[in-house]
């Protein structure tokens, strides 16, 4: 529910840049929403301010432990104080249709249980979900040493095409991958097998995974590089996959 209120006492951050930054950080993470409602803390964009190599950001994660999605924008902190709140999805998506049409500054203000957005002559008030976000920096690998570089376009359009002979989106597609080339492939018991082959570069010997089909073409279709680079292990480890032209962005499939 929303409500129109004149002001809200708490912490407030003025974002003065073009308010274009924040939504994309809003499409960035909202794919890994989670719709599970037992796990009700998992249903929004938990936003927080975070520091780096003496930097401040203000950073949107989301998750529904399969998958994970950051984004963060660089900010000037001084006099801006923000509580962590966890934005509920029907807001996150309330807010992306608002700041698609509009270049004004966003004002956030955020109290215990309520987070009010100023983007113009709109004032949008929202309650926040209530429950602790999960430590998230606990499943983003750090000794993926196996670098897989392949075009983002062609890496996309080769999973939807193999993927199709599936009647269940959802169903796994095996990466089978070599030097310098991948080899999807899905098997479906109900519809038939798809397979193809596009170039692609690997730092190590072979390694053949498998992920959810729509996990990966959601993510990959938020890199803004023409190239995807995806981190990997072994075939049971989380990837990271990140974005060469969005350094502040990664995702993890877990």
């Amino acid at each position: 529910a929303y409500e129109i209120m004149p002001s809200l006492v708490g912490s407030e951050m003025c974002i003065r840049d073009s308010s274009k930054k924040f939504v994309k950080l809003l499409n960035k993470t909202k794919i890994s929403i989670s719709n599970d409602d037992t796990r009700h803390y998992l249903n929004g964009v938990f936003i927080h301010v975070t520091e780096a190599h003496g930097r401040s950001f203000l950073t949107g994660v989301a998750t529904d432990s399969h998958r994970l999605s950051s984004s963060s924008l660089e900010i000037d902190d001084k006099g801006s104080i923000l509580r962590p709140f966890i934005l509920p999805r029907k807001t996150v998506f309330q807010l992306c249709n608002l700041l698609a049409e509009t270049n004004d500054s966003l004002i956030m203000q955020t109290s215990e249980n309520k987070v009010k957005f100023v983007i113009g002559n709109i004032k949008l008030i929202s309650k926040v979900i209530d429950g602790k976000f999960p430590d998230y920096k606990k499943v983003v690998p750090i000794n993926n040493e196996k670098k897989l570089i392949v075009s983002t376009k062609d890496f996309i359009s080769s999973i939807e095409r193999v993927a199709s002979v599936s009647l269940d989106r959802k169903e796994g597609v095996k990466l089978s991958i070599n030097r310098d080339n991948i080899h999807f492939s899905v098997n479906s018991a109900n519809s038939g097998e798809g397979n193809e082959i596009i170039k692609a570069e690997f730092s190590s010997d072979n390694l053949s995974v498998s992920f959810n089909s729509k996990y990966l073409i959601d993510i990959a279709s938020e890199v803004e590089n023409s190239k995807l680079r995806l981190n990997l292990k072994d075939p049971t480890s989380p990837v990271l996959i990140e974005d060469a032209a969005d350094k502040n962005s990664y995702y993890v499939i877990m």
